[in-house]
């Protein structure tokens, strides 16, 4: 299989094997008209098996969606066919608009205006209105 390079873009590497798929959703990346190479379960030396998503336009992407799903993950940001900055994700402590609480009783429920809002704790990510556990 031949993916080409890319010119201007971003590249998410080290994605945990199964895992890009959710990262593309979370991102919006399949809602807009751009080109989105998603490959999956490449034999890594490091890993065993990965995932890579490479992005042909020069976006921003949420780096705290990025460190919910894969914290192990990097970023490569390429610039006329070179890489130019590589970033290191880490946990974020605080998730704003990312995911839904799945509790019918969370305030969420009924005011449509509130944020979703979660935070790491030893457990998980959880509702800071009713410490419902993301999943």
């Amino acid at each position: 299989m031949n993916i080409d390079s890319i010119q201007n873009g971003i590249v998410i590497d080290h994605i945990s094997a199964g895992k890009g798929m959710k990262l593309v959703q979370l991102l919006d990346l399949d809602r807009d008209d751009m080109t989105v190479a998603i490959i999956k379960n490449v034999h890594s030396q490091k890993m065993g098996k990965k995932d890579i998503i490479k992005i042909d336009a020069d976006i921003p992407v949420n780096l705290d969606v990025i460190g919910y799903v894969d914290p192990d993950a990097t970023v490569n940001i390429i610039k006329d066919g070179k890489l130019t900055e590589k970033k290191t994700i880490e946990r974020p402590k605080e998730l704003t608009g990312v995911i839904r609480c799945k509790n019918p009783r969370c305030i969420t429920s009924v005011e449509q205006e509130l944020r979703h809002v979660f935070r790491l704790r030893e457990d998980g990510y959880r509702c800071i209105y009713c410490e419902t556990k993301a999943e």
